[in-house]
């Protein structure tokens, strides 16, 4: 049943470590299965979701006629590799990557779901010149489903970073769904993890203390939290600190001289998400991969921790996570911002 006991039952797909599901369930939903490939994605979305089960395996091989249940929305994102625009090299039709919407497509289909939601970089507009989306929609449609699609950024809703994500929400009822209006006030990066220790450049500090104050939404991340966990931090190499030294707020590599970036063929070739400085007045830029873009925190000449990034990304100080720090940098780069799922969850649940 999609709505049983009154409870809305929820099916996540290429879960990640659970971005989204975090959303959905502080919306009301239940999150009843999982589905994610990569192990320790799905072991920190087990630690954090201990009533759902998670199946770590790869979506080609699973059956859906193992699900008993109908459920009220099935959500998720497909990897986005070939849909991206910050990866050239891999943003052509060969991608396998780009044709696994069709397992989405394909447990939508056998589950018949009141609501869906599909969710994607925003390069997935454009990507084919715009064909891939055209034929992703119409697959939706010929299965019966009412489709509002839309980029939203993440700091429209409560989400201290300008991340934009391609959403799309369909229906089986005829609803013309209309997206949660954006919040007029935007979270800086210091209201973000001002709060958070001071840490040096390679330190791993697995349980630290808050600074005293902290913001409205510093306040809000730490609820149910004594201590914040996992202040990781990448060690650098010390000619990279020494680039970090010259890049004032808001700045990126061009602020470096350039007889410190000789190893750089040309330089012009460089992202201007490289070595970039977040700016404390500002919500951050996307930190997708923060590690190996260098992002350096606003005050201190190093990179930003775990527990900094899980921040900027919405996730709540109780959210713990599992493998390597370079699996865990990924994870949290990887996520869809609970903020911003929260709020489109919470739209759906008020059509019902």
């Amino acid at each position: 049943m999609s709505k049983n006991n009154n409870v809305y039952t929820a099916i996540d797909l290429f879960s990640g470590a659970g971005g989204l599901s975090l959303g959905a369930q502080n919306a009301g939903l239940a999150i009843v299965v999982a589905v994610e490939q990569d192990k320790a994605a799905s072991l920190t979305f087990k630690k954090n979701h201990l009533d759902t089960t998670v199946i770590n395996e790869d979506i080609r091989n699973i059956d859906t006629q193992q699900f008993e249940l109908k459920p009220f929305i099935v959500f998720g994102g497909p990897p986005c590799q070939g849909f991206s625009t910050s990866n050239t090299q891999t943003r052509n039709l060969k991608n396998k990557n780009n044709f696994l919407f069709e397992e989405f497509v394909r447990f939508v289909r056998k589950l018949s779901p009141e609501w869906f939601l599909f969710e994607n970089v925003e390069g997935i507009v454009s990507f084919n010149k715009g064909a891939t989306l055209k034929h992703i929609k119409r697959c939706f449609s010929e299965l019966g489903y009412a489709i509002s699609s839309k980029v939203l950024c993440a700091a429209d809703y409560g989400v201290p970073q300008n991340r934009n994500r391609f959403i799309m929400v369909g229906n089986k009822s005829g609803i013309c769904f209309e997206f949660p209006k954006a919040q007029k006030k935007k979270i800086t990066v210091a209201e973000a993890i001002s709060d958070l220790p001071d840490l040096k450049n390679g330190q791993q500090l697995e349980t630290g203390n808050y600074k005293n104050g902290g913001s409205t939404y510093a306040k809000k991340m730490r609820k149910g939290s004594k201590k914040p966990l996992q202040n990781y931090v990448s060690k650098n190499e010390d000619y990279v600190i020494e680039r970090y030294s010259y890049i004032e707020q808001g700045q990126n590599w061009q602020a470096i001289p350039e007889h410190l970036m000789l190893n750089y063929k040309n330089r012009k070739n460089c992202h201007s998400g490289i070595y970039k400085r977040l700016d404390p007045n500002k919500p951050s830029v996307v930190i997708s991969n923060y590690r190996k873009n260098m992002l350096i925190h606003p005050f201190q000449n190093r990179g930003l921790s775990v527990r900094e990034a899980a921040r900027l990304q919405s996730f709540p100080d109780t959210f713990v996570f599992e493998g390597s720090i370079m699996k865990i940098q990924q994870q949290i780069g990887n996520a869809v911002p609970p903020l911003m799922a929260e709020a489109i969850f919470k739209k759906i649940l008020k059509y019902e």
